[in-house]
Parts: structure tokens; sequence; C-alpha cells
């Protein structure tokens, strides 16, 4: 497979998917360029050999319609700082022929949202998966998917991946594409290339004792990687939302705290299995209860099989932190996905730190930790301690599907798999 690295971009024009889904305030300002910085070295790279680029990407869900409330425009300015270089716009992504074809070495071309057309996700609109015309139409719009990733590929010499965050779908631009170049002119850029690596560190490169943490209010979003997981870890920490489930599970109380009722004999399954596999399941035993979901309610530490009637667990209690860091930081192999508490609210922060500050620790001892899920990235953000862990992955449901060993088409495209 062709490296980045190793590939000359002088003289060439290269379209580079990245992921610049970025967060707008009401006034289509960027709240966090996170996902811009992160694609900036491979950018970066293009502009330095001597080569022309072009930037391609989706933002939010306007389902295939064109709303200016998603428009690329609005980051235009925003790309060109970050990258030090003048950005020309093409305001529309499957017309920007001219556009392409005029730009020198040193110049960069922001294409419009991709998704301002339904053949970039190339699902059928408009027609029901019931309807008898469905499979005709979900046909027809495969064969346009196929036309409008052509098109794409016609701008450029070379095609770049460099969006993680989209490498689970197998849309025109992260996938579809790739067909029209050859193996020696697609290849991952740096951030995918970084992404992929830290998932095989996890998942094919394990040092133990592995720990993983998976967190978040609902056992269903997670089952798949916790089965993955089941057979790699020898910790398994499950806190969060999903603690109540799994406390009810056994015949606990669990108040008003949230619960997944139909998910009673799967939270017991989990516990079954983890007995069978030898894997030492670590749950929460007593929690911080609140009277109402607020930041500012009364609280009460208690077990977290025994919650009073009208108060809701809302983070890990003393017991349970002190259990999952003894768990973390003898590790050497550490995944996070998912926090302990509503970590949004600071008075229900520290399971989540508690977890987060352990996870530093086993790093600083030689551990490999991953964090990944936008709310535990989110956690080691507000904390402070992100550039303290060994990674810190840009993609949700991309890592989340990678973890549970699936194939990501986006990656599989490039590879040739």
């Amino acid at each position: 497979m062709q490296k980045i690295d190793n590939y000359n971009f002088a003289g060439k024009k290269a379209i580079v998917r990245v992921d610049f889904n970025v967060p707008l305030d009401e006034n289509g300002k960027i709240t966090d360029d996170t996902r811009i910085r992160g694609a900036l070295p491979t950018l970066k790279k293009i502009l330095e050999d001597g080569g022309s680029l072009i930037i391609m990407s989706h933002m939010g869900k306007p389902k295939g319609k064109v709303n200016p409330k998603f428009s690329l425009a609005q980051i235009k300015d925003d790309v060109a700082k970050a990258l030090g270089h003048d950005v020309k716009f093409a305001p529309d992504c499957a017309n920007a022929e001219e556009a392409a074809a005029n730009l020198k070495p040193g110049e960069v071309l922001l294409l419009e949202n991709l998704r301002f057309y339904p053949e970039e996700e190339g699902k059928p609109v408009g027609i029901d998966k019931e309807d008898p015309g469905y499979e005709a139409a979900k046909k027809e719009m495969k064969e346009r998917q196929k036309e409008f990733a052509k098109k794409l590929a016609s701008y450029a010499d070379v095609y770049v991946n460099d969006a993680f965050g989209t490498a689970h779908r197998k849309h025109a631009s992260t996938a579809v594409i790739a067909d029209y170049f050859s193996a020696d002119n697609k290849m991952l850029g740096y951030l995918m290339e970084k992404e992929v690596q830290a998932v095989d560190n996890i998942l094919k490169d394990i040092k133990r004792p592995f720990t993983a943490i998976m967190g978040g209010s609902k056992v269903s979003t997670k089952i798949g990687i916790i089965e993955n997981l089941m057979d790699k870890v020898d910790n398994l920490i499950l806190c969060g939302g999903m603690t109540y489930t799994f406390a009810k599970a056994q015949g606990g109380k669990i108040g008003n705290s949230i619960v997944e009722d139909d998910k009673l004999d799967l939270a017991l399954d989990i516990i079954k299995k983890a007995k069978e596999k030898g894997v030492n399941l670590i749950l929460g035993t007593d929690c911080v209860a609140a009277d109402s979901f607020s930041n500012d309610a009364k609280t009460m530490v208690c077990p977290s099989n025994d919650i009073p009637d009208g108060w809701e667990g809302l983070d890990a209690g003393p017991v349970t932190r002190k259990a999952f860091a003894d768990a973390i930081r003898p590790s050497k192999t550490i995944l996070w996905n998912g926090p302990a508490g509503v970590f949004e609210f600071d008075n229900f922060t520290a399971g989540s730190r508690a977890i987060a500050e352990a996870i530093v620790e086993a790093t600083d001892n030689g551990a490999f930790s991953l964090v990944g899920g936008g709310d535990s990235v989110a956690c080691v953000n507000k904390f402070g301690l992100a550039d303290q862990v060994s990674y810190v992955s840009t993609g949700g449901g991309a890592l989340l599907e990678a973890i549970e060993g699936k194939i990501l088409p986006g990656v599989a495209a490039v590879q040739g798999k």
C-alpha cells in the first residue's frame, strides 16, 4: 500500500477527504477546531511537496439538499488561517472541474459540502424501505453514487483519505472514489495512519494487563464492543448510566436512575460471560445520587443498588472510583470509551476524573492508552489531560466499529482489501 511519507506530490493535484464536520455556534463561528488541526500535517505535506490541494468534507446532516446552515463557506477563512494559505471555494462540489483544472502548485480549493448531494451517502431519497420500489431505487442510487465519485476523482491525480471519523461509511468520497485511482495513487493521510495504528495497538499488540473502560448511558450501544473485548481484556470496567441497568438486573433498587429495562437479561449474560472467560468485570458499587438532573441538585452517596425513590445516580461514588483507579494504574494497555457520570455538570465529574487521572498515571509508567468517543475526548480536554495519554481518537462511530472488529470501508478501499 502506498504511504503518504513516501509519495512526492510535486506537480500533482491531490483530492483529500477530511472530516471538517466542526461544531459551529449560532453565528456560524467554529467552537472547536480540533478536526481542522488534526488534518494539517497531511494538507501541509502536499503543499510543501509542490502539489495543489483539493479539500472535500461533509458538514452536518443536510439530507441531500443544499442548506446554507451547513455550508463549508463558513469555515473557508478558518481553514486558510490554519493552513497559512489562501483558500479558493467551489460552491458546487459536483461542478468544480474548471476550478480544479486551474489550480496551480501550492494552491488550495475547498469544495462545498458533499452531503448537499444524496449521491454522497448513496441512500435513496423520498422512499421508505418497505416500499415495493425501494430495491430498484437503491440500485439506481448506487449507480448515481459511482458517477458522483467518478466526477470527484476526475479533479485530481491522487486521492488521500484522512477522514477517520467517516471511515465506517461506504460513501462516495470515503470509499467508492478509491476505485478510480491506481494503488500507487491512493493512500491514507497521517491522521488516518495514526488512528489505524492506535486501534492495532489495542487489538493486535496487547501488552498486559489490558483494561477497557466502557461508559455511557446504554448497554445496547456498546454490546458489540463489549463482546469483542471479552476475549481480549483482563479487566473490563463498565460505568456511567449503564451501571444502573446492571444493578437492577441483579435485583437492586435504582430510584429514578436511567435504565434499559429491555436489556436486563443482556446485563446478566455479560456478567456470566465475564466469569466464564476469567475477565475481571468491575461494576460500580456506590454512586453519587441526586434528587434532580441538575448541577445544583442535592446529592448523597449511596450503594448503586439501593438508591432511594426520587433520586438518580449521576456519578461514581468514592469506593467505585478507587476500584476503577486500582485496576487502571497497573495496566499496560488501556482503552477508554464513555464517561463515568454526567461530567458536563461540574459537580458530577469526580468519577470520570478519577479514571482520567489513573490513565495518565499508567501512561507515565509505560502503558499505551487510547481515549476515543466524543464524551471521553471531551472529558480529557475538560480536565486538561489530553496531552498526557498516548492517543486521543478523532473517530466516534468509526473507532467503535473498528474495536468491534469490523472492517472499515474507508480504510479497506485504500488498502485494496
